[in-house]
């Protein structure tokens, strides 16, 4: 039988996925089978005819294990599914068997199981299966994440304990993520004398690290449905600043930081034009992640030309404006896909020195 965990957190966006990733690379260097569930799947995708859970279909193609998807997502959640349980015209008596089964036959084929929760423990609680209750349900213990704050994450703790402590599923570990790395040693001390009564123990995660926060220039071209013409290298290097080009030509090249997406109109000729000659200097090229062009006006055709000669990358919309947008951009939060081989190497890398795996097992099956 597999060495199961339970991954949940006190919210979205506290880095289920990236901590499941990381124990996962961490596990692979001990046991030959290691294997991945994410029971109830809110984020549906298509994947080699397979309709699965975004996060099931990522760790699948990482860990090469395609043909176990419909086991690695066993239920995913359709738009209406939730208005139809709650109108009894679906029974969710089915939904409750299919996850059980196959994380039992993933347990009869692995020797370490990551399952994923979904969200905050609450979530799936319309179907009767709570990430709490679903704990208990599958008899696997519990590694909590939370944000890397002081006061709200106590806050979401207790909150989201409650309901684990209700359903009698065992939460073994707090992990404490995206940290500041200035305010580390703070955070940890203040969070172990906060829960010191509880008999779960506080770890720490990952840094806050904006190479993982921040999107590559491929994510912001799928959310904004776009082509990325020019060089074609540029798709995976990823977005830490995103700027408006409405000042004049020469404060916006003085504003430029490593790795900048500047959002310059089609109007602005003399900008576009400056940011494509920048772009072949050495100097400017670290800084230059690509251009962002919207507006209903063309393109002038000399500095279109001077665009394509530089090769500089860029996406072209007359669909949004500049503050839609830079509004969508930085409103959407950045997950790992299996193109992002920069990220996935690097949270390979940060796990190798932040984790102490036999600590965590220690910790959790003695």
């Amino acid at each position: 039988m597999a060495r199961k965990l339970f991954i949940a957190a006190t919210g979205q966006h506290c880095g289920k996925t990236t901590i499941s990733l990381s124990l996962l690379h961490l596990a692979r260097k001990k046991y030959s089978r290691v294997g991945f569930i994410k029971p109830l799947g809110p984020k549906p995708t298509l994947f080699n005819g397979i309709v699965a859970d975004k996060d099931a279909a990522l760790m699948a193609q990482i860990l090469g294990q395609e043909d176990l998807l419909e086991l690695m997502s066993p239920l995913v959640l359709h738009p209406g599914d939730t208005q139809k349980v709650i109108r009894k015209e679906l029974d969710v008596t089915p939904m409750q068997k299919k996850i059980c089964t196959a994380c039992a036959e993933l347990e009869s084929k692995c020797d370490f199981l990551i399952i994923e929760g979904a969200g905050h423990c609450g979530v799936g609680s319309v179907l009767g299966i709570s990430n709490a209750r679903m704990a208990k349900m599958l008899d696997a213990p519990v590694l909590m994440i939370s944000g890397g704050g002081v006061g709200s994450v106590i806050d979401s703790v207790y909150m989201n304990l409650a309901l684990f402590e209700r359903e009698q599923a065992q939460v073994r570990a707090l992990l404490a993520n995206k940290i500041v790395a200035e305010k580390r040693d703070m955070v940890l001390d203040l969070l172990q004398l906060a829960f010191a009564e509880h008999p779960f123990s506080v770890f720490g995660g990952f840094n806050y690290q904006p190479i993982l926060a921040n999107p590559t220039m491929r994510r912001i071209a799928s959310i904004l449905n776009l082509e990325i013409h020019g060089n074609q290298d540029s798709a995976e290097k990823i977005v830490h600043h995103v700027q408006v080009g409405a000042a004049s030509t020469q404060r916006v090249t003085e504003l430029l930081r490593e790795s900048t997406l500047a959002i310059i109109t089609s109007s602005r000729d003399e900008l576009l034009v400056t940011l494509s000659a920048l772009y072949q200097m050495p100097e400017y090229r670290s800084k230059i992640a690509g251009l962002l062009i919207p507006g209903r006006q063309p393109i002038g055709k000399t500095t279109q030309q001077i665009i394509d000669r530089s090769n500089i990358p860029y996406m072209r919309t007359e669909k949004y404006s500049t503050s839609d947008l830079y509004l969508k951009i930085n409103d959407d939060v950045s997950k790992i896909t299996n193109e992002d081989t920069e990220k996935i190497a690097l949270v390979h890398e940060l796990a190798e020195k932040r984790f102490d795996f036999e600590v965590f097992e220690k910790q959790f099956f003695g």
